[in-house]
C-alpha cells in the first residue's frame, strides 16, 4: 500500500527492545518514542495550539467521532480540514471513532455493517461504517488515520473476542478500499485479539499481509491485569515489522510509558495528563503531587524543579494550590500545561538515553526517583516486564 511517511531508526538500545526513530509525516518530522496529547474536539482542553507548539509537540490526536458530530463533515470540507480549522501546524492522528464502542456502549449497536451511535448531544442516530470513518478522516485531513476496528473491553472473554478480531480484519480491508488519499494520509491497522496470544498472532499475521504504513496495539488499558498487558504488548512488538512505527493505544502513566518503550513501542496517547490536572494532580519525575493539599499553601517553589514549562517558570506551588482549591479554571490550565510538558520531556529523556545507549541505567534511575527510592513500591508487573528485556530493577 502507498505510504505518506518515512520511518528511520537512528539508535537501538543494546539491552532492551527500545529504539529511537524519526517518523516523517506530511506536517513534519516526529521524534520517537513519542507521547501524543489528546485534543478530542480539535483542541487540547484549556490549550491554544500555539501553547502546544511552544512545547515542541510534533503530533496530537483528534477524535473522528466527535469532529464528525461537531463541526461536522461539511464544515471540515469547506475549511479544508482540521489543521486549518483549529490552527494547528503540526501532525494530527485521528482515531477511527471505534473506541466510542466501549466508552459509549450504552448508546451503540454493533453489526457487520458498522456501529450505530446515538448522539450524546441530541439523541440523533449516526451510523459509523469503515467507509464513513475513512470519509470523515479524509475530510479531517489527519496525517495518520486509524482503521475502524471492532473494539471490545479488554475484560471481555469467550467467542466475542475472536469475532471482534476477524471483524477488525474485514473492516480493515473495507477501510483500505475506501481510503481516498493514501498519498497524503497514512492508514494504520489496529491489532485486536484481547488477552488471547493465539488470536493476537493470527491478527498480526493477517494485518501485516496488508503492508500498511504503521500498526497499533489496540484493545488494552481497559482494566486488565498489568502482567497480561505487558505480555501482549511484548508479543506484538516481537511479531510486528521492525521497519514500521508501532503505536500502543491509550497508555499514559509514566511507569507504563517507560516499560512499553523498553518493550519496543514508538507511539502513545492518553487523556490522563490533562484529565488528572483537572483534579489538581501534577505529574513529576518524583511522583504525583496533589496540589490541593494544604502543605503546598506556603510552598513558593515551582511545581517541579528544573521543569522549563511556562507554569513552572512563572508560578509557585502556593499560587497553583490556591487556584486549584478555589476551582478557578486557570488552575486546571496551569497544571495541564505542566503535565503535558512533563509527558513530552519524559519521552525526550528516554530518547536521549537510547541514543547514548544508556537506557537501562536511565530506567533504574527513573524508578528510583519516581518511587522515592523504595524498591518495595515498584509495581511487580513492571519488574517482570523489564526483566524480560534484560533490566533487573532489584539488582543493587
Amino acid at each position: 500500500m502507498k505510504s505518506a511517511l518515512t520511518y528511520e531508526t537512528i539508535a537501538k538500545c543494546s539491552t532492551t527492545k527500545a529504539k529511537a526513530s524519526i517518523l516523517t509525516l506530511p506536517h513534519g518530522p516526529v521524534n520517537t518514542p513519542v507521547f501524543m496529547p489528546v485534543g478530542t474536539q480539535g483542541s487540547l482542553k484549556g490549550f491554544t495550539p500555539q501553547q502546544l507548539e511552544e512545547m515542541n509537540c510534533q503530533i496530537m490526536l483528534n477524535n473522528t467521532y466527535h469532529l464528525g458530530l461537531k463541526p461536522g463533515q461539511e464544515i471540515l470540507d469547506k475549511v479544508g480540514g482540521s489543521h486549518q480549522f483549529q490552527g494547528w501546524n503540526g501532525n494530527l492522528l485521528t482515531d477511527s471513532g471505534g473506541f466510542q464502542m466501549v466508552s459509549l456502549l450504552k448508546l451503540a449497536t454493533i453489526t457487520e455493517e458498522g456501529v450505530q451511535f446515538q448522539s450524546p448531544f441530541d439523541g440523533s442516530l449516526m451510523m459509523l461504517t469503515p467507509e464513513h470513518s475513512m470519509s470523515l478522516q479524509n475530510s479531517i485531513g489527519a496525517d495518520i488515520m486509524m482503521q475502524l476496528d471492532d473494539v471490545i473491553s479488554s475484560l471481555t472473554t469467550g467467542p466475542r473476542v475472536e469475532e471482534a478480531m476477524w471483524r477488525s480484519i474485514r473492516w480493515l480491508d473495507r477501510c483500505i478500499k475506501a481510503h481516498k488519499k493514501p498519498e497524503t494520509q497514512n492508514l494504520f491497522a489496529i491489532i485486536q485479539g484481547g488477552l488471547n496470544t493465539e488470536l493476537r498472532k493470527k491478527c498480526i499475521e493477517e494485518m501485516v499481509k496488508r503492508d500498511l504504513p504503521g500498526y497499533a496495539v489496540g484493545g488494552l488499558s481497559g482494566g486488565e491485569e498489568k502482567d497480561q498487558f505487558w505480555r501482549i504488548v511484548s508479543l506484538c512488538t516481537d511479531l510486528l515489522p521492525k521497519t514500521k512505527p508501532i503505536y500502543c493505544m491509550g497508555v499514559g502513566y509514566a511507569e507504563d510509558l517507560v516499560v512499553c518503550v523498553a518493550l519496543g513501542v514508538d507511539m502513545f496517547d492518553c487523556v490522563f495528563p490533562t484529565r488528572t490536572a483537572r483534579f489538581g494532580n501534577a505529574l513529576t519525575m518524583y511522583g504525583t503531587l496533589s496540589l490541593k493539599s494544604g502543605k503546598y499553601s506556603t510552598d513558593f517553589g515551582p511545581i517541579e524543579e528544573g521543569c522549563d514549562c511556562s507554569t513552572c517558570k512563572n508560578y509557585t506551588r502556593s499560587y497553583v494550590h490556591m487556584v486549584v482549591t478555589t476551582k478557578d479554571t486557570v488552575g486546571c490550565h496551569l497544571v495541564s500545561i505542566h503535565n503535558t510538558a512533563f509527558q513530552l520531556r519524559l519521552m525526550r529523556n528516554m530518547r536521549e538515553a537510547i541514543i547514548k545507549d544508556e537506557f537501562p541505567a536511565w530506567i533504574k534511575q527513573f524508578f528510583h526517583n519516581y518511587f522515592g527510592g523504595d524498591k518495595a513500591k515498584y509495581p511487580q508487573w513492571s519488574i517482570n516486564a523489564l526483566q524480560s528485556v534484560g533490566v533487573d530493577l532489584l539488582e543493587e
